[in-house]
């Protein structure tokens, strides 16, 4: 996919007002020159969320969700950077430039949505007009509202139904192979893929159909899943059966249940439980976990309580764990042998399979159960070996709460830290230090300075180059440096357009909280602040080309040119 050009987005968040935009889904009370509100991203009894009209940009101070009105609609709608994108721009009468279109890659690739769509409505007809196959569906106890509700469609026996409704003409044929629905034998033959199977159509976060899974009515048919093969329109790895239908059902999503199969879903969201996906015939991905996490702060994976189930759930427990910030949770229910949740569902209820839900192993003891499963941890052997395994996969937590008591845990478990250290009850030593060195190293007149920026992005327009500060050799130089030289190339940026080019970047928290903060004081104190924190910082560059010189001379490699530097630098320094 193209990259839709930076002065696209900056027109974009120009024209569009965040307040209205948060407005439309949370309502908003005035509280000065702000907006605030309940957060919509976490449970809380306060109004902590605040929107700023003249950032443009909005902030939680107690999850610290943040961003601009493309995150906010990206995070509350559940869409994708384009799609959001895509939304804003409709609604302000704007359009996405051609070539940054996803579907601008392939010129077929609308018309593959187009076929696959008609390929849908022709399995429902189907199911409709076979006996056979609503015949299976009663059979299973499936409700029309569930069959409707999720498109459920059939597959007629036969290797040509689909191609002799829909791929007559060379062109549909085409799209319909490269939409995955046909094979090809050795001998060159094109035939459907999907013959006598109860279809699953699977949708994409726009709700538009992007592949199938079959499955057998006659049980001595196989294979007994059978999904669209990967296409342009379809990676089986990033995808999740019935997301769609979860998030049509659900105003917001406080969980989701990640099930095996298509009719796991659907018995369950017959009986009310209708927060349940599955994975597409294979195991959890990191792409499913960030997509899991992306909808519902609860992710509970049901497996069988076999070893293949537990294999399962370990990979999936793999995948889940870099993507462990605070507020997330992961559980694990393990089923009796020879159940699943349809069965589980139907035999006790839902009011029986959300007890189960509620005894659930939560990851954290999921892990250490699974580790410790064959260590000894009555011996000095067994807690190095545990801490050992454990090492690695801590490692890959991102740094917070549930990262500090993971560890806290292992060092319960085995008198040893993640990464070796003395047992703590606080703060890892590393991000103590890290933290320490924030406070005390990091130069306040840089900060400062990129306060007042973010504040009032114009301000970079009072300056002209050459920037002679930025050879200073200190942290946040170069982030001030850059910040300046984005407001000069686009002058008209706003604070939530500047921050939307750090959304991806490590420094991105630090400069949200920036942005967040009150400054007191008029436009004209802040001005006049932020060039004298730039004056100062033009200072210590002189200083620091001093104490280089004096070195030098020290050294004893001091030559004319550089003794007439100094003499200048030092009459410079003397000047008020």
């Amino acid at each position: 996919m193209a990259r839709i050009p930076d002065a696209f987005i900056d027109d974009l968040l120009a024209r569009t007002d965040i307040v209205e935009v948060v407005n439309a889904r949370v309502p908003l009370k005035r509280q000065g020159k702000e907006y605030a509100s309940r957060c919509p991203f976490h449970d809380e009894r306060s109004a902590s969320f605040t929107v700023s009209p003249t950032k443009q940009f909005y902030h939680c101070f107690g999850c610290g969700a943040h961003g601009t009105a493309i995150s906010f609609v990206m995070n509350y709608d559940r869409l994708e950077f384009l799609d959001a994108v895509d939304e804003l721009a409709k609604h302000v009468g704007m359009e996405i430039p051609r070539d940054t279109q996803q579907r601008n890659a392939d010129p077929d690739t609308r018309d593959i949505y187009s076929v696959l769509d008609a390929s849908a409505g022709f399995f429902r007809a189907q199911l409709t007009a076979s006996d056979k196959a609503r015949a299976y569906v009663e059979g299973r106890g499936i409700d029309p509202s569930i069959v409707e509700h999720y498109a459920i469609g059939y597959a007629p026996d036969g290797f040509s139904a689909l191609r002799d409704a829909l791929g007559t003409d060379p062109r549909h044929m085409q799209l319909l192979e490269r939409g995955g629905m046909f094979s090809k034998n050795d001998r060159g033959n094109v035939y459907d893929k999907f013959r006598d199977r109860l279809m699953f159509p699977i949708h994409d976060r726009r709700g538009r159909v992007i592949a199938f899974g079959g499955r057998v009515i006659d049980p001595e048919d196989s294979p007994k899943y059978l999904n669209s093969p990967e296409t342009p329109l379809f990676h089986k790895g990033r995808e999740l059966y019935g997301l769609w239908q979860a998030k049509q059902a659900n105003a917001k999503l406080e969980r989701l249940i990640v099930v095996e199969g298509y009719m796991d879903v659907v018995a369950l969201a017959q009986f009310g439980v209708t927060q349940a996906v599955a994975t597409l015939g294979t195991a959890t991905t990191p792409d499913h976990a960030e997509l899991l996490f992306r909808n519902a702060p609860d992710v509970y994976f049901c497996f069988d309580g076999d070893r293949a189930g537990r294999a399962a759930a370990w990979k999936a427990l793999e995948s889940v764990l870099p993507r462990m910030k605070d507020g997330r949770q992961g559980y694990f229910l393990f089923l009796p042998d020879g159940e699943d949740p349809d069965s589980i569902v139907r035999k006790e209820g839902v009011d029986g399979f959300d007890a189960r839900l509620r005894e659930a192993t939560p990851l954290s003891e999921f892990f250490y159960n699974s580790l410790s499963s064959d260590v000894n941890l009555s011996s000095l052997d067994g807690k190095a070996r545990l801490a050992e395994r454990c090492k690695p996969l801590l490692a890959q937590i991102p740094d917070g709460a549930f990262g500090d008591l993971m560890q806290q845990r292992l060092t319960e478990l085995t008198g040893v830290g993640a990464r070796g250290s003395a047992p703590q009850t606080h703060v890892p030593a590393q991000r103590a230090h890290r933290a320490t060195s924030t406070n005390t190293q990091k130069p306040s007149l840089v900060r400062s300075a990129i306060l007042r920026l973010l504040h009032q992005p114009s301000l970079a327009l009072e300056l002209q180059p050459p920037y002679r500060f930025a050879a200073l050799r200190q942290p946040g130089i170069d982030l001030l440096s850059e910040l300046i030289l984005l407001v000069r190339e686009r002058p008209e940026i706003s604070t939530g357009a500047l921050l939307e080019q750090f959304a991806e970047r490590e420094e991105a928290p630090a400069l949200q909280k920036l942005a967040a903060q009150s400054l007191p004081g008029e436009t004209t104190a802040q001005r006049e602040e932020f060039l004298d924190a730039i004056a100062q910082l033009e200072r210590q560059l002189l200083q620091q080309r001093v104490d280089e010189l004096q070195q030098q001379q020290r050294e004893g490699t001091l030559d004319e040119a550089d003794k007439q530097e100094m003499r200048e630098l030092l009459l410079a320094r003397l000047r008020p």
